[in-house]
């Protein structure tokens, strides 16, 4: 197959391998962790498959903060002559100016939940049928069986003849997230007819009142040997440390004790929260605001019943934080789970080291100042922190000028935690990376790396792969 393909650029052997085994299925997994090119491979499949007179639309779907990064790519790896259309927003439609060519469609995943999105990329498939691929970038997106975009790219595929599906981290909280991703690709592949014949295979379920109704959890996993042996049968895995030579991940967590009047709020607040969850007649969102707020208390602040914010002004994790700083040198990257952190760390940071030296990405920061910021980041040598929010700007970006990533705090999200840290650690780093956890000891952020060492566990069980070293 290899012969037959005329690369733009030369591949890593572990591109090239997994073209070799995607190229000519009509449906196939890329599972390639953060950093190893996924993106180049699509691409080059894609371009394999026009060169074949196979295929002559593409549809990419991937996250608002991804998608627009296909231009560069598709720029950089397609050694054909290609035309790229955008879907921007509900206004716009995809144009075709009909020439000879490949065509490339963007469209960010968040616009299946709208008719517009939906029609635009409906009338391609419509026109062009069994010539179009879909790409699925970040396929996690759709790991929620219930979202409408879920169903509708489910609906969709079935009307396609190739279809590939990307993602690192194909399981985030548990085995049962594969479910849709796979359903897209083709709901035969798993030999399951439907989610709860696969999820009687894989899970056994306990009833938990939520809510004020039963709902049904998982309480473990079973028979993942043969998960793993499925989704061999139509994928390609492969982990950075086993395909490139890059530097090494240096993990380390920093110790904070909370000011007295935190730890009082804290204890309070625990007690209280402790008895709310106890209590069958409060709401399941009620309860998942006491633990929030136990979380924001040992991140230096907490928001109050009146809609008030209570801020400790002598911040522990802030004053860790700036104790970091100092001590190391070069670039460094500053994740935060909440804005109220991440604004006031950059009000901090610019106030010691200047306005010019900090750059951020929050929910709050246009798509088009998000990459600027990442250039500034990239490029100019004025710029040396970048403070974010993870699961905003952990994804598509490529921030290989830090050599420190700092996590002020952490979720319980697997997936914004692995995509968060190789935005770092990917394709273009010289040096090993130090990742720095600030925890606050005996307290609920102990709770959620614990959580986290749970999930990869079972994904890491479910693939085949060992423990992530940080975990071990």
């Amino acid at each position: 197959m290899t012969n037959k393909y005329n690369y733009k650029t030369t591949p890593y052997e572990h591109q090239r391998e997994a073209l070799i085994q995607g190229a000519d299925e009509n449906n196939f997994a890329y599972f390639m962790e953060m950093g190893t090119g996924k993106t180049k491979v699509a691409i080059d499949n894609a371009c394999y498959l026009f060169q074949q007179k196979k295929v002559t639309h593409v549809i990419v779907v991937a996250p608002n903060s991804v998608y627009r990064n296909w231009i560069k790519e598709i720029k950089t790896h397609s050694p054909n002559n290609y035309f790229i259309t955008m879907h921007k927003s509900r206004d716009v439609e995809f144009t075709d100016p009909r020439d000879s060519g490949l065509y490339w469609h963007l469209i960010n995943v968040e616009s299946f939940s709208r008719d517009a999105g939906v029609k635009s990329v409906a009338d391609i498939i419509k026109n062009y049928g069994r010539s179009t691929m879909m790409i699925l970038d970040e396929s996690t997106t759709i790991k929620n069986r219930s979202a409408k975009r879920t169903k509708t790219l489910c609906k969709l595929g079935k009307l396609v003849q190739y279809k590939r599906i990307l993602t690192g981290s194909p399981i985030t909280k548990s085995p049962l997230d594969l479910y849709t991703q796979c359903e897209f690709l083709n709901p035969d592949l798993l030999v399951f007819g439907s989610y709860f014949t696969f999820r009687a295979r894989y899970a056994v379920m306990q009833e938990v009142q939520a809510n004020g109704r039963a709902m049904l959890f998982p309480k473990y996993y079973t028979n993942l040997d043969e998960l793993e042996k499925k989704l061999k049968g139509f994928s390609y895995r492969v982990k950075k440390e086993n395909c490139l030579d890059l530097p090494a991940k240096i993990y380390s967590m920093r110790s904070v004790q909370m000011l007295p009047e935190q730890k009082e709020d804290y204890l309070r607040l625990k007690k209280n929260a402790w008895a709310i969850i106890q209590d069958e007649e409060v709401s399941f969102a009620n309860k998942l605001t006491e633990i929030l707020r136990l979380h924001q208390v040992v991140n230096g602040f907490v928001g109050t019943d009146g809609g008030e914010i209570k801020e400790y002004k002598k911040c522990p994790k802030m004053k860790e934080l700036h104790a970091v700083l100092e001590e190391v040198d070069g670039k460094v990257i500053i994740w935060a789970n909440y804005i109220h952190n991440i604004q006031r760390i950059i009000n901090e940071l610019s106030t010691k080291y200047g306005k010019e030296s900090v750059v951020s990405i929050y929910g709050a920061i246009s798509t088009e100042d998000r990459q600027i910021a990442v250039n500034k980041f990239q490029c100019d040598s004025n710029v040396g922190l970048f403070v974010g929010n993870h699961s905003t700007g952990g994804y598509g970006l490529t921030l290989t000028e830090a050599k420190h990533v700092v996590y002020f705090s952490n979720n319980y999200n697997l997936e914004v935690r692995q995509q968060s840290e190789d935005r770092a650690h990917r394709i273009g780093q010289t040096s090993n990376v130090n990742y720095i956890d600030l925890i606050c000891e005996k307290t609920i952020d102990e709770f959620v790396i614990s959580a986290l060492k749970k999930k990869i566990v079972i994904s890491a069980e479910t693939l085949g792969e060992q423990v992530s070293m940080w975990l071990k």
